[in-house]
């Protein structure tokens, strides 16, 4: 779950960090009445979850309450990225005189937190890392033990060659792993941390990422999401206890498991197709949950052929055919429907399916990927 700038600034507050404060307003006038309040020049920032805001516009300087209401009204209504700016940030300016990057992120291939400094902040860290990867200190660390104070200024050390500079920028970042394990975060990112003129040293901007398996120990930070922001579908889904992410493809995939998902995803691009979107229905046989998962996939236009590939466990496959034939029951789909299911009570499963038209069932993984990309690429069904 993505947080906004000014959520992710008043829990990084709470850990003790200096932030940049300011206030969310949603229209020019509320925009001109707070930089009123502040007195003197503001920075108005657009609130989304999209990166690349100041280049897209969604960042501006205003020296006075009426700039401020111009930069509002300018950036509100924006769409940056496909999110349309309904709510702005509006924040005093800092006086900065240096500007660094601190983020940690989950290292998946580790499976460790990642942290990231570099003493070029405000800019994309990707750029930083490919042009100039010098410039860019990398370390792990273990959750269980968190950041080591030593490890900290090991980091800072790398960045920063004052010694008090090095001492809070060590501080902030052993905060900022904190935070990071604390809120079972995903990502924490402080972009950029800026050192003021008098020497002292405050976040500037705010990024965090929370891990929804983890969101059940936080319903306070559960609260924070924001569902202007969320795509409907895959709200939907959530709730209904589905996992489904939208891609870009045509081919609509059903599986059972989310390595099995990946596995499914990566041989369709093998035989060269396009899955259209990520749907796990989970270790369950339930009807409901593919009648839902079919009225998800049927409502992208882009989706020629859905294929179902299920393991079945002890989730029986007879189940999710005799499931799969509910769901049709209840919501006839017009495109191909191209199925593999192995394990538990397969035979029974196939002999049923043959009486439910529309269904193609294969028997190897293989043979049902490879026969989802060639209906695909013969043009697929259309849907009604």
């Amino acid at each position: 779950m993505n947080l906004h700038e000014y959520q992710a600034k008043e829990i990084f507050s709470k850990f003790g960090i200096t932030v940049k404060g300011g206030e969310l307003v949603r229209s020019p006038e509320e925009a001109a009445a707070a930089a009123e309040r502040m007195g003197g020049m503001v920075v108005v920032k657009a609130q989304v979850h999209s990166g690349g805001r100041g280049k897209a516009g969604g960042i501006k300087l205003a020296k006075t309450p009426k700039e401020a209401r111009a930069a509002a009204a300018a950036i509100l209504g924006l769409d940056i990225r496909g999110h349309e700016v309904k709510k702005v940030f509006v924040t005093p300016a800092a006086d900065i005189d240096h500007e660094y990057y601190l983020g940690i992120v989950l290292d998946r291939a580790k499976g460790l937190p990642l942290i990231m400094v570099s003493r070029e902040g405000g800019v994309d860290i990707e750029t930083v890392a490919k042009e100039r990867p010098d410039q860019l200190k990398k370390f792990h660390f273990h959750p269980s033990v968190g950041l080591r104070s030593y490890d900290a200024r090991w980091l800072a050390g790398g960045i920063e060659s004052d010694p008090a500079g090095r001492k809070s920028i060590a501080a902030i970042l052993t905060k900022l792993a904190k935070c990071y394990v604390d809120c079972d975060a995903s990502l924490t990112e402080i972009n950029p941390l800026v050192r003021l003129k008098d020497g002292s040293f405050l976040a500037l901007d705010a990024k965090m990422t929370l891990d929804d398996s983890g969101l059940f120990k936080h319903p306070d930070l559960a609260e924070l999401r924001d569902m202007d922001e969320e795509d409907k579908d895959e709200d939907r889904a959530r709730r209904d206890g589905l996992s489904f992410i939208r891609l870009e493809g045509n081919i609509g995939c059903i599986v059972n498991g989310a390595g099995l998902a990946m596995a499914t995803m990566d041989l369709v691009k093998h035989f060269g197709g396009e899955p259209a979107n990520f749907l796990d229905i989970g270790g369950s046989s339930n009807p409901d949950k593919v009648v839902t998962a079919l009225d998800i996939i049927t409502k992208d236009p882009s989706v020629k052929v859905i294929l179902f590939n299920i393991f079945g466990g002890i989730t029986r496959c007879d189940d999710v055919a005799k499931g799969l034939a509910k769901a049709l029951e209840i919501k006839p789909v017009a495109l191909p429907i191209v199925i593999r299911l192995t394990g538990t009570n397969e035979a029974e499963a196939r002999e049923f399916l043959k009486k439910v038209s529309g269904v193609e069932a294969q028997g190897t993984m293989e043979d049902a990927v490879r026969r989802a990309v060639e209906l695909t690429n013969a043009g697929g069904g259309a849907q009604r």
